[in-house]
């Protein structure tokens, strides 16, 4: 093999009416003074749960990397070390006009921001970190795409969904702009068309299902591509791309199991689509691992449901709904269902967490430790609409950005601040203040 022969980011594997992105291989990166390849790009993301958590059994009782691992916590034993316990950080711009806690709340949980409360169309926010980040990477032109938004629900689109506030509030929680909610996409197998099998031209909707007619992946319409690469491949980069391949097909078989497996044109047949929302989480996780893998987009967002969501969850034991138990009035029965919510919440950041753990990137490290990934809710408990000690973990070193293994507790510093730090860590410039009470970055994350 050449040494001089290099891959750029932006290759991809072509068929016929197809595109496929490559993951980051040795080949694509710079090299430093020694040879060895450079730098690999940091990560965010987002993972945003509704209705607070039963603080009691969220929140560790000692500070510092002596921190114990609480009940609601115990899924992530395993990444114990990677993970950064943030309590004490408030969000002031969150407390609503009166009532509404929950889409006012949700509405400011990226932007910071207070939300102008009508039921109309003359909804005014603020721009989301997330979209902050993207638009400079957009700028720089470092992925295809800038962001990407994932969610379980898409919710309504108009009219009044939290005691007077606007529905796009409560179901959105990336903003491009005051008044420009970026819509999540909820269905995994349009999310998978998108990042592995679009492009331009891409894949029409009959070519996508001719292909699947036949029993082919995506992998197979880009073969002979595939193979032409791998020749001028080291044996790393040989097993990555494999490793790829892999998991690329284990997703596109995932996701057509959670989305519609096939529409048929007979008078009132519904379309089959799973409602089972940890399948459905774990497919919308496996795709922020791909994107970021192949470095499509290094930023994405995932809403586990829309604020105020008062769904039931008969599969963990429960028969009430989740916002009707977080408003617990001190009852130990509604407790105790929140603590099983709330576990099995953590049970999917797990999922998140130790699917990228388990990719080992070029320089060595794993996908985890170049990324920061951010969890948490517009509230802290769901009784009081608490906002001034919100239920944070974030998880990852980015790179060099955090140092994990901590519980720390901070004074109601504001919320912004923590993201003005993350933004920094993103690599926008000149970014010293964010939101309504942003003054400059959290400090003693790293």
């Amino acid at each position: 093999m050449s040494k001089k022969f290099r891959l750029s980011r932006r290759t991809v594997l072509r068929g016929t009416g197809a595109l496929m992105a490559l993951p980051l291989l040795e080949q694509m990166l710079p090299r430093n003074a020694h040879g060895a390849p450079g730098t690999v790009p940091r990560r965010l993301a987002v993972f945003y749960t509704p209705n607070g958590i039963h603080m009691q059994k969220w929140t560790p009782s000692t500070e510092g990397p002596a921190w114990e691992l609480t009940p609601t916590m115990e899924p992530l034993a395993a990444v114990k070390n990677d993970l950064l316990v943030v309590s004490g950080l408030a969000n002031m711009p969150a407390f609503p006009e009166g009532d509404g806690h929950h889409a006012a709340a949700t509405g400011a949980f990226l932007t910071c921001a207070k939300v102008f409360k009508t039921e109309g169309t003359n909804i005014r926010v603020g721009i989301s970190m997330d979209q902050v980040i993207a638009n400079h990477l957009t700028a720089t032109r470092a992925t295809r795409y800038g962001s990407m938004e994932l969610g379980i629900d898409a919710g309504r689109g108009i009219g009044n969904c939290d005691s007077g506030y606007a529905c796009p509030y409560a179901n959105n929680i990336a903003w491009s702009g005051p008044r420009t909610p970026v819509a999540k996409e909820t269905n995994a197998q349009a999310a998978f068309n998108r990042l592995f099998a679009g492009g331009i031209p891409g894949e029409t909707q009959a070519q996508i299902e001719k292909r699947r007619a036949y029993g082919k992946s995506i992998i197979d319409v880009v073969r002979d591509d595939a193979t032409a690469l791998q020749a001028q491949l080291g044996t790393s980069d040989l097993q990555k791309l494999d490793e790829y391949f892999t998991s690329v097909r284990e997703l596109e078989k995932q996701v057509e199991d959670v989305s519609v497996p096939s529409v048929s044109c007979a008078t009132g047949t519904v379309p089959i689509v799973s409602e089972d929302p940890t399948a459905k989480t774990k497919a919308m996780m496996d795709l922020i691992v791909l994107a970021f893998q192949c470095d499509l987009t290094r930023v994405a967002t995932f809403m586990l449901a829309n604020a105020r969501a008062n769904k039931v969850y008969p599969f963990l034991g429960l028969s009430g709904a989740h916002h009707t138990y977080s408003h617990h009035q001190k009852v130990q029965s509604n407790y105790d269902a929140l603590a099983t919510i709330d576990k099995w919440e953590v049970t999917l950041l797990q999922y998140l967490l130790e699917r990228m753990k388990s990719v080992i990137e070029v320089n060595g490290m794993s996908l985890l430790d170049n990324s920061i990934v951010y969890f948490s809710s517009e509230v802290g408990d769901g009784d009081s609409h608490n906002h001034v000690d919100l239920p944070i973990i974030l998880a990852g070193k980015g790179g060099g950005a955090l140092t994990p293994g901590r519980h720390l507790r901070y004074q109601k510093d504001p919320l912004a601040n923590l993201y003005i730090y993350l933004m920094q860590a993103m690599g926008v410039p000149n970014v010293t203040t964010f939101g309504d009470d942003g003054t400059g970055p959290l400090p003693g994350l790293v």
